[in-house]
């Protein structure tokens, strides 16, 4: 008779794998310069947030955390690039490099810091969990939620800049479903209605921004006027 915890051991190491892929996915993020591949790279990591959530939830016996990656995938990984596209004149993203504050190689620098510093975050909060199997889903999600808000910080164009809130609240959502699997299916919903209403709205304004100014950086909102 199979012997069911080598199942286990098997999910745990597709985990593994899985979460090291989207910490790739978040690093790339960083390094890459052109919109288009941006929102693409933000729908992969979103997708590795719904297997995890699944894998997790295979070994949880979790139908919530099921509920998490059918969720994140139709949301996410479908519904908000699809809008984006849809939002956000093709001339404003194709072609165009991201400005942002510093270069491709010092910024992949800090990132790589911040993921050392969330290692050493995490430590403590792993040892304090009661519930759930944080693993390495903690860490790695806290690395993606510090290297998102670092995304922010450095980029100057509002695009980019909510693509950058998008991945820390998947990295936020990456920790959670370790620490928290069984947290109220309305609330993940009530969060990804938030989402694709702020993915509109983001989108919407950037239009507007170009359509203004012929730039979408943020500092340029100033320049916009009632007609």
């Amino acid at each position: 008779m199979p012997d069911p915890r080598l199942g286990i051991t098997l999910v745990n190491e597709l985990n593994l794998l899985t979460a090291g892929f989207f910490l790739l996915a978040t690093f790339g993020l960083v390094a890459t310069r052109q919109v288009l591949d941006c929102v693409a790279l933000f729908a992969w990591q979103s997708l590795l947030l719904a297997v995890s959530a699944a894998f997790l939830g295979h070994e949880a016996a979790s139908n919530h955390l099921y509920a998490v990656a059918a969720i994140t995938f139709g949301v996410k990984v479908l519904v908000i690039p699809w809008l984006l596209r849809r939002t956000v004149s093709e001339a404003m993203v194709a072609r165009r490099e991201i400005s942002q504050a510093l270069n491709i190689p010092t910024s992949l620098l800090i990132a790589l810091g911040l993921t050392i510093l969330a290692y050493f975050l995490a430590a403590p909060m792993r040892a304090a969990a009661t519930s759930g199997h944080p693993g390495v889903n903690l860490p790695i999600g806290l690395a993606a939620l510090l290297i998102g808000a670092f995304t922010v910080a450095v980029r100057r164009e509002a695009l980019p800049q909510m693509l950058g809130l998008l991945s820390m609240e998947n990295g936020a959502f990456f920790a959670g479903v370790a620490i928290a699997p069984d947290l109220p299916l309305f609330a993940e919903l009530a969060a990804a209605f938030d989402v694709l209403v702020i993915s509109l709205v983001i989108g919407l304004l950037t239009r507007k921004l170009h359509e203004q100014t012929g730039s979408t950086a943020v500092d340029e909102l100033t320049n916009l006027r009632e007609e």
